[in-house]
């Protein structure tokens, strides 16, 4: 199987306010290019794009090419079932959902240690191996955000489990937080190949400060920005697909530009990644990946990584000299559609469920102090 995997969390839209009215034509557009470059991978979740990314799976997939050519993994998430029957019911409405009749890899999603007690207590590692004993799974495993230590205990635990889905980039490698390093290694201490995800980082590693992007572009002007940190993860040797979520027919024309041969980073440009990293984590505000888990329980319909997004932009800016720059504009435009940053009531819900631990609530008052005035 090629490196490269398609990830539908991030697809292109009709509305910029609304991530479920997927523009479902350009997604066949890209699945088509996808799967005529050799590349099979897709990946869902039942949240992804507003709760669409399934639907949109089955449209622009599973009903245009046959089952064997391509390979589908999906999730289950512990926000969705409170009892052993409602994992049946969550699987069964996923299969309908999809209409892929099995899923190819299967994950128990975003275990860390806040969820891991649920999915034990509703024995969900052994249901999952009954799936496959059913024939309507093939591989199982489950996507991790936490630490080393606690990767460590559930796969010593449970050594049943095929494969392993990491946070893993060059800004992340070394950081303390993340731990892409560490958590990499205990996964290829256990002999568990490991599925990417957050490559670029929601973006971050698109679009990087003008130093960083010249270190890298000196280097090779032949590749784009985004190429760096895919050929990055994708150069581990026990990494099977890196997952990239694209959102337009040119973002993969690039990524199978040079996906489609593969070549490893060499020595010297994973030092140059190194590089780039610490000129970047010198200058982002908030580390958030735009993963958007936070904004669909928001009672204040506040859009946190739109928000975030804008607010990182600004903290590169020299805005003493500039005073003011594009994004109050674009602040107050999203403003009008949905709730400000000072609305936010501090209920905790957001943080609960995102993966990068963020302490959101007083990102959101950075972001109010900076933008509502």
């Amino acid at each position: 199987m090629k490196k490269l995997g398609f990830g539908l969390m991030r697809l292109p839209t009709l509305d910029p306010n609304s991530a479920a009215k997927v523009d479902v034509e350009q997604v066949k557009k890209m699945v088509d290019l996808f799967m005529e470059k050799g590349f099979t991978y897709f990946d869902t979740a039942i949240m992804y794009n507003g709760f669409a990314s399934q639907r949109v799976a089955k449209e622009a997939l599973v009903d245009r090419y046959p089952r064997d050519s391509f390979t589908l993994a999906t999730k289950l998430h512990n926000a969705f079932f409170n009892s052993f029957e409602e994992r049946d019911k969550v699987f069964n409405d996923q299969l309908e959902q999809t209409g892929a009749g099995y899923f190819d890899y299967y994950l128990l999603h975003g275990i860390e240690a806040g969820s891991y007690p649920k999915y034990e207590k509703y024995d969900c590692f052994n249901w999952l191996l009954k799936k496959k004993a059913d024939g309507l799974v093939k591989h199982a495993g489950f996507s991790f955000h936490d630490t080393p230590d606690l990767l460590d205990e559930i796969l010593t635990k449970h050594p049943e489990m095929e494969f392993v889905q990491l946070q893993i980039n060059y800004l992340d490698w070394e950081s303390e937080w993340i731990q892409s390093r560490a958590v990499y290694e205990v996964a290829v201490k256990h002999g568990k190949p490991v599925i990417v995800m957050e490559p670029v980082k929601g973006g971050t590693l698109a679009k990087l400060p003008a130093e960083a992007e010249r270190l890298l572009k000196d280097a090779r002007p032949d590749l784009s920005i985004p190429s760096w940190a895919i050929r990055f993860a994708a150069s581990l040797e026990n990494v099977m697909v890196v997952l990239s979520g694209m959102s337009t027919v040119d973002q993969m024309r690039d990524n199978l530009s040079y996906m489609e041969k593969f070549e490893p980073l060499t020595e010297a440009e994973r030092m140059l990644t190194g590089e780039a990293a610490k000129i970047i984590n010198g200058q982002i505000a908030v580390p958030c990946t735009g993963c958007s888990y936070c904004t669909e329980g928001c009672s204040m319909n506040i859009p946190i990584p739109k928000y975030f997004s804008l607010y990182n932009e600004d903290m590169r800016e020299d805005l003493s000299r500039k005073g003011w720059t594009v994004n109050f504009s674009n602040y107050g435009n999203l403003a009008r559609s949905f709730g400000k940053a000072g609305d936010c009531i501090a209920c905790g819900q957001c943080e609960s469920v995102c993966p990068q631990h963020l302490p959101i609530i007083e990102k959101m008052k950075d972001v109010s102090a900076h933008f509502d005035h």
